[in-house]
């Protein structure tokens, strides 16, 4: 068996069919690059939620900008879709996609690129056209079967199935990959991507078994050489994670999953003004990420950090999970 090539691969044009998820609220650049450059998909993630949006955009696309200098090959960003109580969009997801839109019309290099865009949390029913005018593959992350069916109805070109195993925010219907995927995968035509609990190639082989065309990993990604943006206090906080260390609470936009510690203790019993929590959170997660307070900041990850026990470099990662999981199929196959 060679490669493992199909519809997914084909649309976004890499080797692989591996994608590292959106990791915000902090720069990614450098870890896209690499992950791209390993011949996956790489993602740029949205510098969080910053008080001033022009100055956010501008630090966004400072980092598509940097990204793009250090591969040649094509990465995605992702953008969440937040809503407020009424259920209206929040400004900060016109304001990061118009900084998209900016960047890739001001340097034609960029835009060939730059060809995925990731949404995620509200309905992207009304960016769908949007984006597609752009030049743009649409990919969406859903949590439920009746997502993912709205948003194929909607017009995205690839969905992106949402186990509650995840780590940042997961899906509010708190169903596994195992029972989602396969039921998400029977009820749309387009490629589907499992997201949660993915760390290698036995699981990519998995993954391709339940119906899917790739995988989208976070938390792998985050123990990673690669991601030097990040403190080492963060990443050795997943290598040091053994199985439950993990937790649920009430993210920005909906459930959260990370590890169990000081800060997720203090958020299970937080009351107040809601706006003033939200930027807690936020700033908690910058705080564990950029300044390594793995426990008075919040530590997103998945359940499969448990599973985690080693830093690897993502130029090895990518291609060894490719080629791992092309040997998991072909001892299944019928001889």
């Amino acid at each position: 068996m060679g490669p493992i090539t199909n519809r997914y691969t084909d649309l976004v044009d890499i080797e692989h069919p591996i994608v590292q998820e959106g990791l915000g609220p902090f720069r990614t650049s450098k870890l896209a690059a690499a992950v791209s450059e390993a011949g996956g998909l790489g993602t740029v993630s949205m510098p969080g939620f910053p008080q001033d949006l022009a100055a956010g955009a501008r630090t966004f696309r400072e980092h598509i900008e940097e990204c793009a200098s250090m591969t040649g090959r094509h990465f995605a960003v992702n953008i969440p879709i937040g809503v407020d109580a009424n259920g209206d969009v929040l400004p900060f997801t016109d304001a990061y996609l118009d900084a998209v839109l900016d960047a890739r019309r001001a340097d034609e290099g960029l835009a060939r690129q730059l060809n995925v865009l990731t949404t995620s949390a509200g309905f992207p029913g009304r960016y769908v056209r949007r984006v597609r005018d752009e030049g743009l593959i649409h990919q969406h992350k859903v949590g439920s079967t009746r997502q993912a069916v709205k948003a194929q109805e909607a017009g995205v070109d690839v969905v992106i199935a949402a186990g509650y195993e995840m780590g940042g925010h997961a899906p509010a219907k708190a169903v596994h990959t195992f029972v989602l995927t396969p039921s998400v995968t029977e009820a749309v035509d387009v490629p589907v991507l499992l997201t949660g609990g993915a760390r290698d190639g036995r699981t990519l082989a998995a993954a391709l078994c339940l119906g899917a065309e790739g995988v989208a990993m976070g938390t792998r990604f985050v123990a990673s050489a690669e991601n030097s943006d990040w403190h080492p206090a963060y990443r050795q906080a997943i290598l040091d994670a053994a199985e439950g260390d993990d937790v649920a609470f009430d993210g920005v936009y909906g459930p959260c999953r990370g590890l169990r510690n000081a800060a997720s203790a203090k958020l299970s019993e937080a009351h107040g003004d809601p706006v003033e929590l939200t930027r807690w959170k936020i700033e908690s997660m910058r705080r564990a990420q950029t300044e390594g307070d793995v426990d008075g900041g919040l530590v997103l990850a998945g359940q499969v950090a448990g599973a985690i026990t080693d830093l690897v470099s993502v130029r090895e990662l990518v291609p060894g999970m490719a080629e791992e999981a092309a040997q998991v199929l072909r001892k299944l196959s019928p001889r």
